[in-house]
Order: C-alpha cells, then sequence, then structure tokens
C-alpha cells in the first residue's frame, strides 16, 4: 500500500512516517519544511518539499491512502495571518480532495481536531454535539470536514478528532500544554498557568499515531471520531509535572475559555485501546532534557519560528 503523508515532517507526521515504514508500507511526504526534516533515508520513503496549495505540482496516481495531516497549526500561529491560514488549511484542503478523487484516491483519513467543539458544558463532549468553534484555526477546521464529508461517496472520509496531544518527537514542540509545561519545569523551576480550571482532553503522540494506523487497518470505520483519553484540567496537568520536576506554579489570567471533556466511547468501541499516558509524555521529556537529547529551542515554538518564516 502507498500512503502520501502531507505534514509529515511536522511533529506527528514525523513519528507517523517513521512507524508507517516499520511496518512496510510505501510513503511518500508532502511538507513545506518551515520546520525542518528530521526523517531518515528509507527505500520506501519518497520526501517531496511543497507547498500544499500546489498539490497538482506531483501525482496522486499510484498513492492509496491519503493521511492528511498538513496545516497550519494552533490558534496563535493561524492568528499570526489569518488569510494565509485559510488558503493552507481550507482552500489547499478542497484542492487536496478535489485531486485525489481525479486522480483515483480510494481513501483520505484527515486530522481535524477536537478543539472545534469550544466551550461545552456537557459533562461529556460527544461527537454528536454541535461543533461551536471560537478560533479561526477551530473554524478551519470544522469547515474541512464538511468539505471532506461531501466526497464520501466517492472515497473513504475519515475524520479524527484529537484531543491535545504531548510526548516526544524529533520534531519536537514545546508550545503544547503537557510539553510546555514540562519543559518550563526543567528550564525555570517555575510553571505559568494561564487560567486553570479549564480541562482538556490528552493523548499521547504515540497512541495519536497508532490511531492513525487503526482506521488505516480498518477500512469500514467512516466518519467522525474523538481521539482522546485523559480530561485533565490545566492546574492538574502543572501539579501532575510537579510531581516528576519539583517546580513552583503561578497562575495567570486566561484569554482562552475553552474547556470541554472528549469522550471518545465511539472509537474505543471499535477495538483500539490507549497504551500510553499524560505521564509517560512528561518523563520521556525529562529523560531526554537530562540526557542532552532534547534542548529548549526557538524553532520548538510554532509561533516564534513562523514569524521568521513569514518575514
Amino acid at each position: 500500500m502507498h500512503i502520501l503523508v502531507t505534514g509529515g515532517c511536522g511533529y506527528k507526521g514525523t513519528v507517523l512516517t517513521k512507524k508507517l515504514l516499520e511496518e512496510g508500507y510505501q510513503v511518500t511526504v508532502l511538507d513545506i519544511m518551515w520546520f525542518g526534516n528530521y526523517l531518515p533515508e528509507h527505500k520506501n520513503l519518497t520526501i517531496i518539499k511543497e507547498d500544499i496549495r500546489n498539490i497538482e505540482a506531483i501525482s496522486l496516481k499510484d498513492i492509496d491512502v491519503i493521511i492528511h495531516l498538513a496545516n497550519i497549526a494552533n490558534d496563535p500561529s493561524v492568528e499570526l495571518d489569518p488569510t494565509l491560514s485559510w488558503e493552507v488549511n481550507a482552500l489547499g484542503t478542497m484542492q487536496l480532495a478535489d485531486y485525489a478523487v481525479r486522480s483515483g484516491v480510494k481513501r483520505l483519513i484527515y486530522a481535524s481536531s477536537g478543539s472545534i467543539y469550544g466551550v461545552k458544558d456537557e459533562p461529556e463532549v460527544t461527537e454528536e454535539l454541535t461543533p461551536v468553534p471560537l478560533s479561526v484555526y477551530n473554524k478551519t477546521k470544522m469547515v474541512v470536514e464538511r468539505v471532506l464529508l461531501s466526497y464520501k461517496d466517492d472515497m473513504i472520509i475519515q475524520c479524527i478528532r484529537p484531543g491535545t496531544v504531548c510526548g516526544y518527537s524529533p520534531r519536537m514542540r514545546l508550545d503544547i500544554a503537557v510539553n510546555m509545561l514540562t519543559m518550563q519545569a526543567l528550564s525555570n523551576g517555575k510553571i505559568t498557568v494561564f487560567g486553570g480550571p479549564q480541562t482538556r482532553p490528552n493523548l499521547h503522540i504515540q497512541d495519536m499515531i497508532r490511531v492513525y494506523l487503526h482506521f488505516l487497518e480498518n477500512d469500514q470505520l467512516q466518519g467522525i471520531f474523538n481521539a482522546g483519553f485523559e480530561n485533565i484540567s490545566i492546574i492538574d496537568t502543572a501539579k501532575k509535572v510537579t510531581q516528576t520536576v519539583p517546580a513552583e506554579i503561578v497562575v495567570s489570567e486566561s484569554n482562552d475559555p475553552r474547556s470541554y471533556r472528549l469522550n471518545a466511547d465511539k472509537l474505543l468501541q471499535t477495538g483500539f485501546t490507549p497504551e500510553y499516558s499524560v505521564q509517560d509524555a512528561i518523563d520521556e521529556i525529562y529523560e531526554r532534557v537530562k540526557s542532552g537529547e532534547l534542548t529548549d529551542e526557538e524553532h520548538c515554538y510554532n509561533v516564534k519560528w513562523m514569524r521568521k518564516v513569514l518575514q
């Protein structure tokens, strides 16, 4: 099976691509490489440096499945240039889907986001609840889901709405909750928590990759699925970090009201079982920092690095 991974050089894409190669798949990666390329050479790997908006610059005729990760990720990055984000996240995906159908691609797995639910009062958020996206980033994700599902009669569409991913990747991100709080504790001996009571769903990056493989191996699973297995408040996440890395917790006001408990029963009922935890992510970041393998670098923060790229 030949798989196209868009955004395959990113935080999740790098780990996913390596796993797909280990499983014996032929993989083509399409990535603009704003954050570099951490993928080693492999006989079954082709890497193409290209903008997703120029998708017709490559051929899709031999592609069986597309795993679509490419996007401008997280709210602050999108706010740097909302127009660019609509073009990349929404228009780029619309062009990809149209080109995929015309090229005979049979399946597309889409990396959506649990953040599109916004603020929910329900004790648990299921796929049946209406998304109320608050930010431009969330809105692009919701629009893309609707566009992709309009192609469900032409190819299999699998939309995954993950919680906040955590854990180590060679293309590391230190601007997402668990990773950021752990690095703050290690670097400064102090953790800054914005707000605190907001609950967020979390999942380890290795489980995120296992989710994609689960769908890859089960083409009968179609539609939208939540993926988030540990619903923890921001303040409790910080406290969990300090159990491994002693640090002071400082609470500040937050302008991000998003708070929701993601329910992943629909996914769990398909036979998927998570194997990793937030604690695993904290422990592995701690070990890699202590060994010198992971350092606090500017390119690990999307907004800081994209300011340079866009300039």
